[in-house]
């Protein structure tokens, strides 16, 4: 049984899980409400429970034989259809998902949303596109073959989370598995829009399936489900080690990205004006991004001079309505996010740690926080070691190119650092021993699909992108045929 669709500022959207090609409604729902107006209703959705993610897993398993038997081409012609969807629907998509997380409605438009179309269309290729490694030793000629592994579990972020579900869930479907995917509760519904064009390019049901709710009432139940032989996810380390603990118990491979807390590093050969400029992009979207480079670190020498032009950069940010072209900075996505970002900046200031500029909520009664920038009074401040995720960076100096290392590198986390110099060498000989999945240099957010994705430390566990993630979907086989073999 399934509910009524709602309108969403004039998109209609399904406040339903989509399981084994259906909407189905839950006994019980939870309140999705918009962080550019906390008193805006979008829906009421859909709260499933372990009864909901058994029937996921259900469809995704009895689907997946079907599914896996494809070929390669048969199974890229469903995602291209959906990737075609995609790209036809991405005002709307970027519409709802803007109203439904705050991310700015101009950013989803122009390169989020389509990214998603992108994921399908790449994935697609790459499975077609795939060679076996092929070798000859001890007689016998070896081949390298993927296997579909099975029902896979997603469960991805409250932050751009259809893009984010696309990058994870088209190299599975891809590989030749089945998906379950549980969006974030904060931000649902553009997870259910997807659903809409999943159904409308025709896959077969129980392919792909979506249920909401809450990570302890059914992530946990999809996570444990014995039937399911991959899990992704990607959130918080804390959910990260339950869900490790759980898949360990039945042996299923997972990945997980988990956050950082990026350095970015500015030497004194830098573009101080290019470093200062896009020091400043690190407080886009309200700073709900993990890739952000939040500790700035710069050589002393450049000190006043950076610190000047970043503030000058900075003050051009426009806090407001994240569908105004003019703002570029959205509201935080939900009272308790906000609290607990608040709560960071407070306790920095009780420890000593100097706020430079910023630490002040907007508005009484919004989810806006200003650009805020903290010189921590020792590099072990609780503000410099764990992520706020909110627009809260800070800013240490350094003396030399050991020193500036040994900062990048002094906290458990490694998703990501971003590096500003004029120097190839330095810039070749830092990125080499900073501890970080991916390192840009003189850039930011400069993204290849075939590139392997993922973190160190409690960043994260794997990696995805390009054919990392189609092994990581896939069973590995080695086929041996001894030489001689007649063929036919």
């Amino acid at each position: 049984m399934s509910s009524p669709r709602v309108d969403v500022d004039g998109v209609s959207v399904s406040p339903d899980h989509y399981i084994n090609g259906e909407r189905i409604a839950s006994s019980r729902t939870f309140e999705d409400r918009s962080p550019l107006d906390w008193t805006w209703k979008l829906a009421n959705v859909a709260r499933a429970s372990s009864v909901e993610a058994d029937l996921a897993v259900t469809a995704a398993e009895s689907a997946f034989p079907a599914w896996a038997e494809l070929s390669l081409e048969e199974r890229g012609s469903y995602l291209d259809r959906l990737a075609d969807l995609i790209d036809r629907d991405v005002e709307d998509i970027a519409h709802v998902e803007c109203l439904d997380m705050a991310m700015l409605e101009e950013s989803l438009r122009q390169r989020v949303i389509g990214r998603g179309a992108r994921n399908f269309r790449a994935y697609a290729e790459l499975a077609r596109n795939y060679e076996p490694r092929r070798w000859s030793s001890n007689g016998t000629e070896n081949t390298v073959l993927r296997m579909p592994a099975g029902p896979t579990v997603v469960i991805t972020p409250w932050n751009a989370p259809f893009m984010l579900s696309t990058w994870k869930c088209a190299p599975a479907l891809a590989a030749g598995n089945t998906v379950i995917l549980k969006p974030a509760e904060w931000s649902p519904l553009s997870c259910s829009m997807l659903m809409d064009l999943v159904e409308e390019a025709e896959f077969p049901p129980g392919v792909f399936n979506v249920v909401q709710g809450f990570g302890a009432e059914v992530g946990a139940a999809l996570v444990s489900d014995p039937r399911v032989r991959r899990i992704s996810f990607t959130g918080s380390p804390e959910t990260g080690r339950l869900i490790g603990e759980a898949a360990a118990k039945n042996l299923v491979p997972f990945t997980a990205e988990l956050g950082g807390k990026g350095p970015f590093v500015v030497f004194a050969d830098a573009d101080l004006d290019s470093a200062a400029e896009k020091a400043a992009v690190m407080y886009d979207d309200g700073g709900q991004v993990c890739l952000a480079g939040t500790r700035l670190l710069v050589e002393a020498s450049v000190r006043d001079a950076f610190v000047e032009r970043f503030e000058v950069a900075t003050k051009r940010h426009v806090l407001g309505d994240s569908r105004d072209i003019a703002t570029t900075i959205s509201p935080l996505i939900h009272p308790d996010h906000l609290a607990r970002v608040e709560g960071f900046v407070k306790r920095a200031k009780v420890n000593g740690d100097t706020v430079v500029f910023g630490g002040v909520t907007l508005t009484k009664d919004g989810l806006w926080y200003e650009p805020t920038l903290i010189e921590p009074s020792s590099n072990d401040s609780e503000i410099v070691q764990h992520e706020v995720f909110g627009p809260v960076l800070t800013l240490q100096s350094f003396t030399d190119e050991a020193e500036a290392v040994k900062l990048a590198n002094s906290t458990p986390y490694g998703l990501s650092a971003i590096v500003y110099t004029s120097s190839e060498e330095r810039a070749e000989r830092v990125g080499s021993r900073l501890r970080a999945g991916t390192i840009w240099v003189n850039c930011f957010l400069v993204r290849d699909l075939t590139a392997p994705f993922g973190g160190a430390g409690i960043s994260g566990i794997g990696r995805e992108g390009g054919d990392y993630a189609l092994d990581f979907y896939s069973d590995l086989k080695t086929l041996q045929i001894k030489e001689g073999t007649t063929r036919g």
